[in-house]
């Protein structure tokens, strides 16, 4: 797929290698998505509140590595127990950090806002010469429809 080169699976993890073609950051919305589906059914579905957040914000943080993290080289998604766990490494030692107070009317700067707003968790770990930025989110498990009555009969 456009934007990966090859992904290792293992239960309840996906790792994907980002490369610097084009339509990465879309590629990367659908190996979630599909994630998202595969490891929690109906409530990672499109138009689950969970799973269009995790999407949102995967596209913030493959972003940010691009553009601020000289090269992104990893996407990894993780689950358990109801929660997503995704990772971007990138080769920038340097964290994350807002360009002070958020303004809703700006044009950009928007992404570390909307994981601290979106996310269950969210941090910044070394990693090599670089870092990983992670974050957390829980995805509830869709609630069973109401049992019909048995007609009377």
């Amino acid at each position: 797929m456009n934007g990966q080169r090859g992904q290792s699976v293992a239960a309840g993890t996906r790792r994907y290698e980002l490369t610097e073609e084009p339509g990465v950051i879309g590629a990367c919305r659908d190996l979630t998505r599909r994630a998202l589906s595969e490891w929690f059914g109906a409530a990672g579905a499109p138009g689950r509140v969970a799973a269009e957040d995790a999407l949102l914000l995967v596209s913030e943080v493959v972003t940010n590595a691009f553009v601020h993290g000289g090269v992104p080289y990893e996407l990894r998604l993780d689950h358990t127990r109801g929660r997503l766990w995704v990772q971007v490494s990138d080769t920038n030692p340097v964290r994350p950090r807002p360009r002070g107070p958020h303004r809703p009317a700006r044009s950009s700067g928007h992404g570390l806002y909307l994981l601290e707003r979106l996310s269950a968790a969210w941090g910044c770990v070394p990693r090599g010469d670089g870092k990983a930025v992670w974050f957390e989110m829980e995805v509830p498990p869709v609630p069973d429809p109401p049992a019909r009555p048995l007609p009377e009969g």
